[in-house]
């Protein structure tokens, strides 16, 4: 499961109003345990309770021997309780003689919620303890997301009052996320671009941009992202995300290192729970039809060759933008051969539901992409959106959607219009 869809899927789980914090994590935690799509078996909430500076159990679930209610371990006969404070989630060997007797040798344990000051160091509100029957590293990536998704669900419900003197700021956003983006249309020597964003009735945070550096017409940089936030923040957010890449464009700097400051820049300036996925491509005048890409944990882009009738995707090569400050990004690169059509586009079009709850899905994207392919880059993206409208009228759940279509143009094509 990808980031973003487990993200969103976690998010799912506390979508439901409910009184207290406390039976709000009870159900997600139940939600993850029996979802089958998530290799979780069982877990236990824990509580951080300043006075006795210890963490007390709070409910346990699934596959596990039962611990006596109200069970407490002192933070500091438990290092493990600072190391999750620093590094989030992490996968250790049960030190405590009670837990070692019930038969927890090793779990898996994320940190939720507030962030306290603890000596040197920090403890996280709560903490979800974990069984399952993979224990090992790469159940890491899983874990920080449940992290993020559950404290950003804990934040929400502490500013539900807050929100709606949001309402006012909305037309405000909806001003702020239309002025950064680019004309839909724009022809970059053997490549036809067209581009649409149409903002939900509550504004999100998608963008997308097309920079050139100073003085140089034989590269473009193509980006598209969401801002995981709503309303002004979301629109602020994508506003300052799109400066600092046109400012880091500018100055010609390498994909990696752009990507690391761009995301340790979001990490110091906005809260977790306003992460952003993104997709950086860059375009060449060659004839080989280059590109080079990196990809912070967005929906993959789909890359159709209608030559070899197969597609593409355009994986990502790290984690979202803002909530792990340490990530490294990956560079890829692939080709487009004259006909190939490559497709950016934010989760509001995948994710789309009909009246009946079903979701648009990939598959639908790519039927649309290979019966439009033959079209311009205009058409295809115009066809695509409008068949996502129809397919979600009606229905409930609603978000921004945007795309971006990119077609290497054939031969014929390429000589008939004029070159950028």
């Amino acid at each position: 499961m990808n980031q973003r869809r487990l993200y969103r899927t976690i998010e799912s789980f506390a979508s439901d109003h409910f009184k207290t914090e406390k039976e709000l994590l009870k159900h997600v935690l139940n939600e993850i345990v029996k979802d089958e799509n998530i290799d979780i078996k069982g877990g236990r909430i824990w509580q951080y309770d300043p006075q006795s500076q210890s963490y007390l159990l709070g409910h346990q679930i699934g596959v596990i021997d039962r611990l006596d209610r109200g069970y407490r371990i002192p933070v500091t006969t438990y290092p493990v309780f600072l190391r999750v404070g620093d590094q989030r989630s992490l996968i250790a060997n049960e030190t405590d003689a009670y837990l070692r007797k019930k038969g927890i040798v090793k779990y898996a344990v994320t940190g939720v919620g507030e962030r306290i000051a603890f000596g040197d160091g920090f403890l996280y509100q709560y903490l979800l303890a974990f069984n399952s029957d993979n224990l090992d590293q790469s159940l890491v990536p899983t874990l920080n997301i449940i992290s993020v998704a559950v404290s950003s669900a804990l934040s929400r419900k502490k500013i539900e009052q807050k929100a709606r003197m949001l309402a006012r700021d909305i037309d405000k956003a909806r001003e702020i996320q239309q002025s950064i983006l680019p004309p839909s249309a724009l022809r970059f020597h053997q490549y036809d671009i067209f581009g649409i964003s149409v903002p939900d009735r509550i504004v999100g945070g998608d963008f997308f941009d097309y920079l050139f550096a100073d003085k140089e017409k034989d590269r473009l940089s193509l980006i598209l992202g969401d801002c995981a936030s709503k309303g002004l923040r979301a629109a602020s957010q994508a506003l300052y995300v799109v400066g600092g890449l046109r400012m880091a464009v500018s100055y010609n700097s390498k994909i990696t290192t752009m990507m690391s400051r761009l995301n340790q820049l979001l990490s110091r300036t906005f809260s977790e729970e306003q992460f952003v996925s993104m997709v950086y491509a860059e375009f060449f005048d060659d004839r080989r039809g280059l590109l080079l890409y990196s990809n912070a944990g967005h929906n993959s882009p789909i890359l159709y060759r209608p030559r070899q009738q197969t597609f593409e995707m355009l994986e990502p090569t790290g984690q979202i933008l803002g909530p792990f400050p340490d990530e490294t990004y990956g560079v890829e690169n692939t080709v487009l051969d004259p006909g190939d059509v490559l497709v950016f586009y934010t989760d509001g079009l995948s994710e789309a539901r009909n009246g009946r709850g079903g979701e648009y899905g990939e598959k639908r994207i790519q039927q649309k992409i290979v019966e439009y392919s033959n079209r311009s880059a205009e058409e295809i993206s115009r066809a695509l959106l409008e068949d996502v409208q129809k397919y979600s009228r009606g229905s409930e759940f609603t978000d921004d959607k945007t795309l971006v279509v990119v077609k290497r143009l054939q031969g014929q094509e390429h000589n008939s219009r004029s070159d950028l």
